[in-house]
């Protein structure tokens, strides 16, 4: 029989504000709806009910009972966040899920309950240590049902993400609903008893329509249990197809499958701000607990952000959308906030902030097999954070892996994404050959004078060479990125021992800046080999340098 679960926030659009101002949990707060004279509670606080305040009450009557009443309009994208985190959490205990809107959620939890039936199994273990210590409440986890302890480990997964929920088990989804939204949670209902629990209820609870409400009550029907025991030909002759759900619900009986919803492509978070922020820390701070809630959600579905997407509601109408690309996929708030500081830094987005939305597109973070006896190995998810805090320091196109480009010049290259290849599985022998010489190049080339001569065949000898003092870097070719000198000009000069060359290089003859040059590799007489090469121009540069 199939068995179905029903998670269910009361007063879901206070929870949804609490869950983004956690601090207002312990406050005098309603939730209010409308504008102007039309403005009333649709949710409070505890500490308010107390007070008197509820559900219906215009803001003034509730002013004039509470009159320190924090007042906190219904909140859309905090609510649709909160939904989707609800709906997050239920797809972690199973793949069939169905969202039913406002703080409920469907979902099939068949066969589930075999893995709560050992509470000496980690999970029980789990609930032991969470419940309590004691031998008293240890028997009572023993009594429990493996669908109870299901329901009150849902429970506790909504609460990690700061949702109060109740949870209801039982075969129907009405008879599910009803169970959860009882005071005391969670509550299961035995397999084929849903129609003697439906029974005593009112027929309001079958949600009819207006027609089918007013036929019923013409039939002197008030409860559930009038309307099951009725037969189900007469109530469909009467009131199509219409009765026959109805009917089929009063029994316990679905009339409809669990309609299971798509995996997101997304997760998203944000709220609108009661008042506007023209400066960057206070945004920040409230980003972080946004990114905070974020980070929790993607870790209990197993992703990692790869790209972050915020837009900013601006004061008094616009909006300032961007985009963030990570450098590897990462969970770590304090790398998403810190290159959401530098972006903002560098545009402000010129008028106030009222409202923000984070959207974070997921990837399987990287997983790598650590060694147990090999050198110690850095996790993928620290490698990833440490790579998105040195692009936010250094820049885009800064960072990453170089790559070999298809081209004549010994200097073109190309930054990639940083992906490393996985180690191999078996280990390389080493080389018995001789050692190999190591090319230093210098980037950009060192600008040099260069004293040829000809020899008796009339051919032409670098005789001596000698840096160029205060000499400038070369423009960059097309071919070649930008770069930027780092410390003192090395000074090279001497006379020439050896020379060989030249090996005459061309590239992109083509196009309209094409480079050709003539490379040449010197020996000095105080030591050192050198490559040399001529450009177009006649200019000669130190390209690299031959090390043992």
């Amino acid at each position: 029989m199939t068995r179905l679960a029903c998670f269910y926030v009361p007063m879901f659009a206070l929870a949804a504000r609490l869950r983004s101002e956690p601090d207002l949990l312990h406050e005098a707060v309603g939730i209010v709806e409308g504008n102007g004279n039309n403005a009333h509670i649709v949710a409070a606080t505890r500490r308010a009910r107390q007070k008197g305040i509820h559900a219906g009450l215009s803001l003034t009557q509730a002013r004039s009972l509470l009159p320190k009443l924090i007042a906190r309009g219904r909140d859309a994208e905090c609510e649709r966040t909160a939904q989707e985190a609800l709906l997050e959490v239920a797809e972690s205990f199973s793949p069939r899920v169905e969202d039913a809107g406002e703080g409920v959620v469907f979902l099939d939890v068949t066969g589930m309950e075999r893995h709560f039936a050992d509470v000496g199994s980690d999970v029980g273990r789990t609930l032991q240590s969470d419940i309590a210590s004691s031998r008293t409440r240890e028997s009572d986890l023993r009594s429990q049902s493996p669908e109870t302890r299901l329901a009150r480990a849902a429970i506790r997964a909504c609460e990690a993400v700061s949702l109060p929920a109740r949870v209801g088990i039982a075969a129907s989804k009405l008879a599910a609903r009803v169970a959860a939204e009882l005071p005391k949670s969670p509550n299961v209902v035995a397999a084929g008893e849903e129609g003697t629990f439906l029974a005593p209820l009112p027929l309001t609870r079958l949600s009819p329509e207006l027609e089918a409400a007013a036929m019923l009550q013409r039939f002197g029907l008030s409860s559930i249990g009038d309307l099951a025991r009725l037969p189900e030909s007469e109530i469909a002759s009467r009131l199509g197809e219409v009765g026959r759900e109805l009917h089929w619900a009063a029994r316990g009986i679905d009339p409809r499958p669990l309609m299971s919803r798509a995996l997101p492509p997304e997760f998203r978070e944000g709220m609108e701000l009661e008042w506007p922020l023209v400066a960057l820390e206070p945004f920040l701070f409230i980003a972080n607990a946004a990114l905070d809630r974020l980070a929790k959600r993607m870790e209990i579905q197993g992703f990692a952000c790869k790209r972050l997407e915020f837009t900013l509601t601006l004061d008094p109408d616009g909006y300032d959308a961007r985009g963030i690309d990570l450098p590897a996929p990462t969970r770590d708030v304090k790398t998403m906030l810190t290159l959401m500081r530098l972006d903002l830094e560098k545009t402000p987005p010129g008028a106030p902030v009222v409202g923000f939305s984070f959207v974070a597109h997921p990837d399987r973070p990287r997983r790598a097999q650590l060694s147990l006896f090999g050198p110690a190995a850095m996790s993928p998810e620290k490698l990833a954070t440490t790579i998105a805090k040195l692009v936010a320091l250094l820049g885009d196109g800064r960072v990453g892996m170089p790559m070999t480009v298809d081209g004549h010049l010994p200097e073109r290259f190309a930054i990639s994404d940083f992906d490393p290849p996985p180690p191999p599985d078996v280990r390389r022998k080493p080389s018995r050959a001789r050692g190999l010489l190591a090319v230093r190049t210098f980037r950009p080339p060192i600008a040099i004078e260069v004293t040829t001569r000809e020899t008796s065949d009339k051919e032409t000898q670098i005789a001596s060479i000698r840096t160029i003092a205060n000499s400038h870097p070369p423009l960059p070719t097309p071919h070649s990125p930008k770069r930027v000198e780092v410390g003192a000009t090395i000074e090279i000069a001497g006379t020439v021992r050896i020379c060989s060359g030249p090996w005459r290089v061309e590239e992109g003859w083509w196009s309209d800046r094409p480079d050709v040059r003539e490379y040449w590799d010197v020996e000095l007489e105080r030591g050192g080999v050198y490559r040399l090469f001529r450009g177009m121009a006649e200019d000669w540069f130190v390209d690299a340098r031959y090390e043992m």
